[in-house]
């Protein structure tokens, strides 16, 4: 396969077109990071409320074992105070739930993005560019000895107006393997994919 042109003109769109696709994908690839972060930025009152947990609910553990060791009361007191540290652990665990969404949030947001950024390369521009460096690569292999092929190719592909460049009825001259009308021919496929012309002939 040859993926780029040999002729300037041609060879400098192909360049053009593959940094405008990478600028492309490398754009959707920063606005997925950028998205990302605006997403994660939602973790700041999920976080708050597992610090609010933790502080509650070491509070409470702490009078509860104070409170303990207080005579006759003590117990009971300790009892009660234990709820307020499970109320602590359940502000805790809900901020950690809310914590977990919205990394997943930002995550599959991340990915959206990217799937969308890349969806019209793979489609658009990546068949084309795999098709291009198929044809031109068989043209290559084809320019030296097998110019009748690629004249047969420029019958088939190459608009009528510029084949009769080559000869007012190319199709009989290529059925004659007329030199002239095959070199012309060839010359007008290969000058289609941004080629040079054959030093030699084919037949």
């Amino acid at each position: 396969m040859r993926f780029y042109a040999e002729l300037p003109g041609r060879c400098v769109r192909q360049l053009l077109a593959d940094g405008l696709a990478a600028g492309w994908l490398a754009g959707f690839g920063w606005l997925a990071y950028q998205a990302r972060e605006l997403v994660l930025r939602l973790r700041a009152p999920a976080s708050g409320l597992v610090d609010a947990g933790g502080t509650v609910g070491d509070t409470f553990a702490g009078a509860a074992r104070t409170a303990a060791k207080m005579p006759l009361v003590g117990e009971q007191l300790a009892e009660a105070l234990r709820a307020g540290e499970a109320a602590g652990r359940s502000l805790t665990g809900s901020g950690q739930q809310q914590l977990e969404l919205v990394s997943t949030v930002a995550a599959w947001t991340a990915v959206l993005i990217v799937i969308v950024g890349v969806l019209p390369p793979l489609t658009l521009w990546l068949p084309l560019r795999v098709h291009y460096a198929r044809s031109a690569g068989a043209a290559v292999a084809s320019r030296e000895h097998d110019a009748d092929l690629l004249a047969l190719r420029a019958l088939t592909r190459v608009p009528v107006r510029r084949l009769r460049t080559v000869a007012d009825d190319p199709a009989a001259g290529w059925r004659r393997a007329d030199p002239e009308v095959m070199r012309g021919l060839a010359a007008l496929e290969l000058r289609r994919l941004g080629l040079r012309s054959p030093r030699l002939t084919g037949r």
